[in-house]
């Protein structure tokens, strides 16, 4: 079974093979929303609309299901995805495949070198 390392809360879970990302670190008691965003009316219902559940996956992104055309469009019109577009993924979108290292509410990049790109 793949282990998720959530680097943030220092906690490791082991998930079963092709697991959505946002409902295993739910269950764990992970947030991966903001603290505006954690409850249901301030997010979608994990639809891949709302791109409040953004992670960046430091590491085993090759273990990571692939990224799907509605995840797709939304990073690319949302500002986190700027200078993280190798690492970002959304939660909810995210199967889990094998092992990898999580960061959750990753911040903006405002001001890096790729912004005005």
């Amino acid at each position: 079974m793949p282990i998720v390392n959530f680097v943030n809360e220092k906690k490791q879970l082991q998930v079963p093979e092709g697991a959505n990302l946002r409902k295993e670190a739910m269950k764990a008691g992970v947030a991966v929303y903001p603290a505006l965003h954690k409850y249901p009316p301030m997010h979608c219902p994990g639809w891949g609309i709302c791109a409040t559940c953004r992670v960046q996956i430091t590491k085993g992104m090759e273990n990571a299901s692939p990224m799907g055309f509605m995840e797709r469009m939304r990073l690319k019109f949302s500002f986190c995805y700027i200078g993280n577009e190798e690492t970002m993924r959304l939660s909810c979108q995210t199967q889990v495949n094998g092992d990898m290292d999580v960061v959750t509410k990753p911040p903006l990049n405002l001001f890096g070198e790729n912004f005005f790109s």
